[in-house]
């Protein structure tokens, strides 16, 4: 079972983990490079010293007395070797070539006058002693402790400072490549076809005003042919009134009988069909106008007496001292058909207001009627969708009275939504945002 690695769905985390990355990739292998030529220009430097500071420094050891030779040993030490007068410390052979390198050097300034006795003293770290005995018999004993030349306390802040510029760098280089994008993706998810918008703004990266300008066109095709169906719809559904009148005022006139009464309930509801395309056809495009401020408590009470001046059953349930702008004509319809709706199947509403956790106005309409199956309550929002085959006034509608209510919602800037009751029947509910 092979591993994955979790990598970020954010294209801008996944492009400043790729920079970000690949910079401090390219500087340590940068800081790794400078270390290395330090490191050969150290022992160059220690090399190069030793040739000529060994031959002078024995020379001088070899004249002075022994008594004054103690005191000289301070003045000829330096960061990589010292002196010392005495024998080397017990140890091994030379392991590495760089010693076996130093220890041949200094055969060689000493012109190979002594008998050299080279012996590693310590590997970790590196230290190593070459025994020589002067002319006097006295041993003389070169430590030798190779290192780097130390750093700077100020360079590792400094590296540190490089390391934050460079990913905040990369995070600036992202931030520009992807805030196009972003801006792009978030204006494409507010396009509406019900609904004109204003076209994206074609600017920033070319390939980035290419695709809004290819988003433009799309959203104008897709608004024409949209407005075109409608137009259709509400064309088709004006003309059929005419005839649907003529039709009725016929089947009026003929004597009364069970015939002349089912095609005149058929005629009742092929104008009741045709009246909803309109309304259908015209809800896709409302003129909302400017929004006005709404005391939705005030507003709630006065459809509900509406309803029961008409002898409706229905009731007020809570409401809140809520007040927002919106366009009180549109409001009213949706409620209206959310009603119609309630009463058309359970016989009976209840009207409710209040205020969400989250801000939003939520406008219930309540009733006790049999429900929506769970897996139909997003299809009975869809245009001419029944959940019964019958086509009676009383019971089967058009399929228009939903569809109608949540274009309309839309239009306010809000949503419908709809769900079953405990112990039976339907909430329907319009949410609006806090500032609709």
């Amino acid at each position: 079972m092979s591993l994955r690695i979790p990598w970020p769905r954010s294209l801008g985390t996944r492009l400043v983990l790729l920079l970000a990355g690949g910079l401090l990739l390219a500087h340590a292998l940068s800081f790794g490079l400078l270390l290395h030529e330090r490191d050969l220009a150290t022992r160059g430097m220690m090399l190069s010293g030793m040739e000529q500071d060994v031959p002078l420094s024995v020379a001088l050891l070899e004249r002075l007395s022994p008594a004054e030779r103690q005191a000289w040993l301070p003045r000829l030490e330096r960061r990589t070797y010292r002196y010392l007068l005495r024998p080397a410390q017990p140890g091994t052979a030379l392991a590495s070539e760089r010693a076996r390198q130093v220890t041949a050097l200094v055969d060689n300034a000493l012109g190979h006058r002594y008998a050299l006795r080279p012996r590693a003293v310590s590997a970790a770290p590196e230290r190593y002693e070459i025994e020589l005995t002067l002319a006097d018999g006295q041993p003389l004993t070169i430590e030798v402790t190779p290192s780097l030349l130390p750093l700077a306390r100020w360079l590792p802040w400094v590296l540190a400072l490089q390391v934050l510029l460079l990913i905040a760098c990369a995070w600036l280089a992202v931030r520009a490549v992807t805030r196009p994008l972003a801006q792009l993706a978030d204006a494409a998810g507010r396009l509406d076809p019900a609904r004109p918008s204003p076209p994206l703004p074609q600017d920033g990266p070319r390939e980035v005003a290419q695709a809004a300008s290819a988003l433009n066109a799309l959203q104008a095709r897709i608004a024409a042919h949209v407005a075109e169906r409608m137009q259709i719809l509400a064309a088709i559904s004006h003309d059929l009134q005419t005839p649907i009148t003529r039709l009725r005022l016929r089947v009026e006139s003929m004597d009364d009988s069970p015939t002349q009464a089912r095609l005149l309930d058929d005629v009742t509801q092929l104008g009741q069909l045709v009246r909803e395309g309109v309304n259908y056809a015209r809800s896709a495009h409302v003129a909302l106008g400017p929004a006005v401020r709404v005391d939705l408590q005030s507003f709630l009470g006065s459809v509900v007496d509406d309803y029961q001046d008409m002898g409706r059953a229905v009731q007020r349930g809570r409401t809140e001292a809520v007040a927002l702008p919106t366009h009180p004509h549109v409001l009213r319809r949706v409620v209206q058909n959310l009603v119609d709706n309630a009463l058309a199947y359970a016989g009976s509403a209840e009207a409710a207001l209040h205020r969400q956790a989250d801000g939003r106005v939520r406008i219930e309409v309540l009733d006790r009627g049999p429900g929506i199956p769970e897996e139909a309550l997003a299809a009975v929002l869809q245009p001419f969708h029944r959940l019964e085959p019958s086509r009676g006034r009383e019971s089967g509608g058009t399929g228009l009275g939903l569809a109608i209510a949540q274009q309309l919602a839309q239009a306010l800037g809000g949503e419908l939504q709809l769900a079953n009751r405990e112990g039976g029947g339907l909430c329907a509910a319009l949410v609006l945002p806090a500032g609709a």
